[in-house]
């Protein structure tokens, strides 16, 4: 038996913020920043700013698509740029991957992440397209983290051939 007016573990999102998927999205864009800072100078305009602007975007499009929720259109277009975003980020994680700026291993951690997402992001608008409350609520249930079981931040990963092919003029 529980207190009248006791919590349920479901509760309502009051910001993006609380969004699990807003969370990892974030949490894998710092994570792609601090790696993609072993990068290259040859790739700042390229490689780097791409990588870092794409998976920054995914967590700026979920804010957009959470502060349009109640317009049905907007709120789905919002979450199929986040995807969109992504997808790119995961083209360019093989990039790095293929340049050797970035270890296989930690590329497909952050690739299955990203597939994590986009799979979260596909959930979010299929519910909502099914007439799911324009109010959405935050399951408190514990949920799964995929970078959880990544290193702490810092360099790891980065593969020492990046050097490969620069000039020591």
């Amino acid at each position: 038996m529980g207190e009248k007016g006791e919590r349920s573990k479901v509760s309502r999102i009051q910001s993006h913020e609380e969004l699990d998927v807003y969370k990892l999205a974030f949490e894998a864009a710092m994570r792609i920043f601090e790696v993609s800072k072993g990068f290259p100078r040859e790739e700042t305009y390229a490689l780097t700013d791409q990588i870092r602007r794409s998976s920054r975007s995914v967590c700026s499009n979920i804010a957009e698509a959470w502060r349009k929720r109640r317009y049905q259109a907007a709120f789905v277009s919002k979450l199929n740029d986040a995807e969109a975003e992504a997808a790119e980020t995961q083209t360019w994680l093989r990039f790095a991957i293929e340049c050797g700026y970035l270890s296989k291993e930690l590329g497909q951690e952050l690739h299955q992440t990203y597939d994590y997402i986009i799979g979260k992001l596909v959930n979010m608008f299929s519910t909502r397209h099914h007439g799911y409350s324009a109010e959405m609520t935050l399951d408190l249930s514990p949920a799964p983290m995929l970078l959880r079981s990544l290193a702490p931040l810092h360099r790891m990963g980065v593969s020492d051939a990046h050097h490969h092919g620069q000039r020591g003029d």
